[in-house]
C-alpha cells in the first residue's frame, strides 16, 4: 500500500513519518514541484520520493495537508472518484489565523465537496505537528487519533494505516456529527493528547 501526501509542511511531513513507521512507501508533493523537495527528502530519509501532485494523488491513500486557503487549487484537476483521502486540514486562514466561515458545515464536508467522488476521512487535524510526528507509543499505551467519514471502508483503510504506525483510533461517525467533534475551533478533541492504555 502506498501513501501520497499533498503538502510538504509540518503536518505533511508528520504524516510521512507515520506512514513510514507503518511500512508504507510515501510520495510527497507540493505546489512548487518535486525539485523543491530535496531538503524534505533528506530529512525524511529512505522510503519517500518526491512527485507531482498527480503522482501523489495516484497512491492508495492520499492525504491533503495544505493550508486551508490552498486546498481548492491543490485538489483541482484530479479525478477523485473512489479515492481514499485523508483530510488533515483545519479551517484557519493565514496569515492572521482567522477561522474561515464554514456556513454551518464542517470542514470535512467542505473538503469533500471540493473532491467529488472522493471517500474523505477527517483525521490527524487535532494534534500539533510535533505530537503527530512523535512515537505514538507513550506511557505504556498508544496515542489516540479520532476520525470521521461517511464511507466505512475508507475509514477502515485509514484506521489500518494508523494502527500499523502504532496509533489507536476512535471512529466518531460521519463528516457531519463526527466532524463537529473534531473541528477547530469548537470540537472537544482538538489539542487533546489522549493515550489508550491496554
Amino acid at each position: 500500500m502506498t501513501v501520497g501526501i499533498i503538502g510538504a509542511g509540518r503536518i505533511g511531513q508528520a504524516l510521512a513519518v507515520q506512514s513510514l513507521r507503518a511500512g508504507r512507501h510515501v510520495t510527497i508533493a507540493n505546489s512548487r514541484g518535486p525539485e523543491s523537495l530535496v531538503d524534505v527528502l533528506e530529512k525524511l530519509g529512505p522510503g519517500v520520493t518526491a512527485g507531482t501532485v498527480a503522482e501523489a494523488a495516484a497512491s492508495d491513500i492520499v492525504a491533503i495537508a495544505v493550508p486551508w486557503r490552498a486546498i481548492p487549487d491543490a485538489v483541482a484537476g484530479i479525478d477523485w472518484t473512489g479515492r481514499v483521502v485523508i483530510d488533515a486540514s483545519n479551517p484557519i486562514v493565514e496569515p492572521d489565523f482567522q477561522v474561515a466561515d464554514l456556513g454551518g458545515r464542517t470542514s470535512g464536508q467542505i473538503v469533500a465537496g471540493l473532491m467529488p467522488g472522493a471517500r474523505v476521512v477527517k483525521v490527524a487535524n487535532t494534534l500539533t505537528a510535533a505530537v503527530l510526528a512523535s512515537d505514538p507509543h507513550e506511557a505504556g499505551g498508544k496515542r489516540v487519533l479520532v476520525l470521521s467519514g461517511d464511507d466505512d471502508d475508507a475509514k477502515e483503510r485509514v484506521a489500518a494505516l494508523l494502527d500499523a504506525a502504532g496509533f489507536a483510533t476512535v471512529d466518531l461517525g460521519g463528516l457531519i456529527d463526527g466532524g463537529r467533534l473534531q473541528d477547530v475551533p469548537g470540537g472537544p478533541f482538538p489539542q487533546l493528547n489522549l493515550i489508550e492504555i491496554a
